[in-house]
């Protein structure tokens, strides 16, 4: 969770404190060699803003549920991402969006979110902040306006390998007249470790009866170590085509090496014409789908 100089205060009676990190799991997270001190100052700043968005609950009132409020206010529509999966690799940042709909027969006076990820608000291991204080709410019609949210995550400070996986948009709302409504889980959405796949056919060119080495490395990013390394253990098509064009058909699938190897798929096949060949990873829940480019072999 990258905090703002704007720890948790928002527009109106309501405010939406920052989601935080525990003093404890934090301490826990595995520190990196290359953003140490980043990651030291984020935590401090983490511990903090220790509050959660139930504390902030307006008029002194206190919400007891993960869903809470007052009057008619509703929020739907979450999108995160255009609908797709948030994909980051080592050191790169990505800025993503969050879209909502408020509804308040009083129109929408003002909205936030947070994305995060843990058990519970209560429990959370790591998040981000929007860019903005306050989303911006496009009027739509006298009762419902349609609210976005800029969040950018940078994977050397907001990520670590085991929070990888389904995260949540938490969001909170009011209407004109001060109805309000506290929701923190608007929305799950898939956080993922970039994938590499790779391939290599030789020898090529190769004489036809000749055996053909295909040798292919998958891997993904480790936001541990904010490197890449070898995904062991999954499982790896093998496929085709003729070199004169077509579709790729599928011949057999393998499993990523482990230890000394991992990551590291290899079979071999007789030559026969040419043909082009590539591997393809299917992805799991935190790490997402890749296929190698193709690598042709000229059999003469």
């Amino acid at each position: 969770m990258r905090m703002r100089a704007t720890a948790a205060a928002v527009s109106g009676a309501l405010a939406l404190s920052a989601l935080a990190i525990p003093a404890a799991l934090a301490a826990e997270a595995p520190a990196k060699d290359a953003g140490a001190a980043v990651r030291a100052a984020h935590d401090a700043d983490v511990r903090k803003a220790a509050s959660t968005q139930r504390e902030a609950a307006p008029f002194g009132m206190r919400a007891t549920t993960p869903d809470d409020g007052y009057g008619d206010t509703t929020v739907s529509d979450v999108v995160v991402n255009g609908g797709k999966d948030v994909v980051l690799g080592t050191t790169k940042t990505k800025t993503v969006t969050v879209s909502y709909k408020v509804t308040d027969d009083s129109g929408v006076a003002w909205a936030d979110s947070v994305l995060w990820h843990g058990s519970s608000v209560d429990d959370i291991d790591t998040g981000v902040l929007a860019n903005e204080d306050e989303a911006t709410c496009t009027v739509t019609s006298a009762t419902t306006a349609t609210c976005k949210q800029t969040f950018t995550i940078d994977p050397q400070v907001d990520l670590f390998n085991a929070a990888a996986g389904t995260w949540k948009v938490a969001v909170i709302a009011q209407g004109n007249d001060a109805d309000w409504v506290d929701r923190d889980v608007a929305k799950t959405f898939a956080m993922k470790r970039y994938s590499k796949l790779t391939v290599n056919a030789s020898p090529e060119p190769v004489k036809k009866g000749r055996t053909i080495t295909i040798s292919g490395y998958l891997s993904r990013a480790n936001w541990d170590t904010s490197k890449y390394a070898g995904y062991t253990k999954q499982a790896v098509k093998l496929q085709s085509r003729p070199m004169s064009g077509g579709s790729y058909a599928t011949l057999k699938s393998y499993t990523s090496g482990s230890g000394s190897s991992a990551g590291k798929v290899k079979t071999t096949r007789t030559a026969g014409k040419d043909t082009c060949w590539r591997y393809s990873f299917a992805g799991t829940s935190t790490t997402p789908s890749v296929t190698s480019k193709g690598d042709c072999v000229d059999v003469r």
